[in-house]
């Protein structure tokens, strides 16, 4: 199975970037982390992004706020899959990573998910490896029957209450 890596700007973006690593753990998926900035490092990064594949990733998620370039960097030093995560914080509250991340140039698509949003992130990372994985697609639907479970109890709780 291939690795996704997940790529942070800095140690202060870890309380938002773990939910997707606990999420990759529930499915089994093989990942590693790291801290990489498309500014401060932008050697290490571009190196990285362009050794992902032969190092047998195949998913790149990458969390960064304000100027949010993590993604972008990544996308444009490697045609594996990329999703950011734009991340809550500065004068704008996301707003401007989450515009930052989903606005690049033709040909170099970054998937995005919601401000925050470690967990699709992760999400989507499986689905993408599940097209060549049966075995993780079949985790997948046991993960959203457990989902419907999960609301079905909810809304028999709520009748009850109303009752």
């Amino acid at each position: 199975m291939k690795k996704v890596a997940v790529i942070m700007g800095s140690d202060s973006d870890w309380p938002v970037v773990q939910a997707a690593c606990a999420q990759l753990d529930e499915f089994g998926v093989p990942y590693e982390a790291h801290i990489l900035s498309a500014h401060r490092t932008p050697a290490a990064a571009a190196e990285f992004a362009q050794n992902a594949r032969a190092n047998g990733f195949g998913v790149l998620i990458c969390a960064a706020g304000m100027a949010a370039h993590l993604a972008g960097a990544f996308a444009g030093n490697s045609t594996l899959p990329v999703i950011g995560i734009p991340l809550k914080g500065g004068a704008m509250d996301g707003l401007d990573a989450l515009l930052a991340t989903v606005q690049m140039p033709s040909g170099i698509p970054v998937a995005t998910v919601a401000i925050n949003g470690a967990k699709n992130a992760a999400v989507l990372a499986v689905q993408i490896l599940a097209v060549a994985d049966e075995s993780l697609a079949a985790k997948l639907d046991q993960a959203r029957v457990q989902m419907a479970g999960q609301i079905a109890q909810k809304e028999a709780k709520l009748q009850q209450e109303l009752g």
